[in-house]
């Protein structure tokens, strides 16, 4: 993002009259076009209805390509969220934005599909939603490929041989069912301090220095 329109972004305006909420899904949903799975949170419902969108105009694969771009932005690009998050924008630093937006997807956007979900979410006041849309969008897509996601959580980056490792033994557990591929996302969060916490479908396996610290506080007052 450049600096013109992070500057924009931050910018405090005045307070303006609540704006109408245009619906973005469409309101017939073939059943070749539903989400294979649901979605949670206000993210995921825009995410579904994206997902939704992208198979009724034929681009779910660039759509797809677009949001995999997109959430390595929002890694890279730590102002990106900021800048999505200010309180208040007006018409013109929401356009700017959605064009840069737009650009950093990298994308040829079949049918507009992309452009007219990022108005949307302008319109509704939504674009600090994007990041989580992107993330769960990445979701929908494991989903329909027949992938299940090991996300693997540790408080500095891991290499790649120690994920292979991980993925290696996992995908031979009862996780992974025939015919399913094992998608691995790795996570850094420095407040775990050590360690790994993996979560797997609904499973979530705790091996953090911060959790084995949290145990051990809990002993010594349950003890002393």
């Amino acid at each position: 993002m450049s600096g013109r329109i992070a500057a924009r972004a931050a910018r405090v305006a005045a307070p303006r009259a609540p704006i109408a909420v245009r619906s973005y899904a469409a309101a017939a949903s073939p059943a070749a076009s539903k989400p294979p799975v649901a979605l949670f949170g206000l993210d995921g419902t825009y995410a579904s209805a994206l997902y939704t969108a992208a198979v009724k105009t034929e681009s779910l694969d660039s759509t797809a390509k677009g949001l995999e771009n997109l959430a390595a932005t929002f890694k890279r690009d730590v102002s990106l969220k900021t800048i999505l998050e200010a309180p208040t924008l007006n018409t013109s630093d929401k356009q700017q934005i959605i064009a840069e937006i737009q650009k950093s997807m990298g994308v040829q956007d079949k049918n507009n599909t992309i452009k007219n979900f990022l108005e949307a979410l302008a319109e509704n006041n939504r674009l600090n939603q994007l990041e989580g849309v992107a993330e769960k969008f990445g979701t929908l897509m494991s989903a329909a490929r027949g992938e299940v996601e090991l996300t693997v959580i540790s408080a500095a980056p891991l290499d790649a041989k120690v994920l292979k490792q991980l993925e290696s033994s996992v995908s031979k557990s009862s996780y992974v069912g025939q015919g399913k591929k094992l998608k691995v996302v790795s996570k850094v969060n420095p407040e775990i301090r050590g360690g790994l916490v993996v979560e797997i479908g609904d499973r979530t396996i705790d091996l953090s220095v911060s959790s084995k610290i949290a145990k051990m506080n809990k002993l010594l007052r349950d003890t002393l």
